[in-house]
């Protein structure tokens, strides 16, 4: 979305959803003490627990931040407003907004609930790296990518029913074809297979070239809409399909780890200079060198782009979808 007109379209709808969350998580009793650290204003039932979520939510940004974007972030202008919803009774979710203006991110709010322990090892999380990636790229992600990415950073045991579902999903018919989940602007109807496809595909995607790579690939995509091109560029598969067809076989596989591949262009490159060294000299091996290569995994920072966005988290152990 690179129409301001484009971003104030959606806002209304956006709000909307929010503002339904929001009016779930209020319905629970007020939070009773508050705490303050350098970016975040955590609101919760007890004094320990609003210093423990403010804590690890300055935790969680700072640790996030050097995984996706390979530094630190600056501290924000204004802190973020955290409400939080404790208990074991509640189911885990979230809902954060914020808004663009002329290249800054502001009008933070976070609303989390569920359990001690999936509020601070899942909620959290997920919630922090919409700011992560809001901070970053300063305009909406494709819905897809920003849910599956916040996804993959939550505890394994709800990665493990997110997995379950998307198997469900896929042997249900209700997978989403590629062509069509890249042009997703807003949640569909159904959320819950885009929550699941989207996490597996961003999972396969940071397995072949690592989370330096998929930000990169995201700016890129997002630069002109033109998907497909980017997939070629960044990953080497020759348009939506094929990418769609390879994600499929890695999720038949059991979706094993993989070895870093190099980018498309290295490959072509590296190809080139093999082609002309044979035209040259005498092979000393019948084996060519692979094209795989282990490279390093930590991140670095992807190409910043330059509009209003909000996040609305699903409660993972519920099924239920704030909205």
């Amino acid at each position: 979305m690179d129409a301001l007109g484009t971003c104030r379209a959606v806002r209304p709808l956006l709000a909307a959803i929010l503002l339904a969350a929001v009016a779930l998580l209020s319905a629970a009793p007020a939070a009773a003490a508050s705490y303050r650290t350098r970016n975040f204003i955590s609101h919760a039932p007890t004094p320990a627990l609003a210093q423990e979520i403010g804590q690890s939510a300055e935790a969680w940004r700072k640790k996030l931040a050097v995984e996706w974007l390979g530094h630190e972030m600056p501290d924000w202008n204004k802190p973020c407003p955290i409400k939080a919803k404790v208990s074991p009774q509640l189911g885990a979710g979230g809902a954060t907004s914020f808004m663009f203006d002329r290249g800054q991110v502001y009008g933070w709010d976070m609303n989390i609930q569920g359990s001690r322990e999936r509020v601070l090892d899942s909620v959290l999380p997920h919630e922090i790296t919409h700011t992560v990636f809001a901070t970053h790229f300063r305009q909406p992600l494709p819905r897809w990518a920003d849910e599956g990415a916040c996804t993959t950073v939550e505890h394994k045991s709800e990665i493990a029913v997110q997995e379950k579902m998307l198997i469900r999903f896929l042997k249900t018919g209700k997978g989403i074809p590629f062509s069509d989940m890249f042009a997703m602007k807003e949640y569909p109807p159904d959320v819950m297979p885009l929550y699941s496809q989207g996490h597996s595909l961003t999972q396969f995607l940071i397995e072949r070239r690592g989370k330096a790579a998929f930000l990169a690939f995201l700016a890129d995509g997002m630069r002109d809409e033109d998907w497909p091109s980017a997939v070629r560029d960044h990953y080497g598969n020759e348009g939506l399909l094929e990418l769609q067809i390879k994600w499929l076989d890695w999720v038949k596989a059991g979706r094993p780890r993989l070895d870093l591949e190099q980018a498309p262009t290295a490959i072509a490159a590296s190809t080139a200079s093999q082609v002309q060294l044979a035209s040259n000299t005498t092979p000393t091996s019948p084996a060519g060198r692979s094209v795989y290569t282990q490279l390093q995994r930590t991140p670095t920072p992807a190409p910043r782009q330059a509009d209003a966005r909000a996040s609305v988290y699903d409660s993972r152990s519920q099924d239920t979808i704030w909205r």
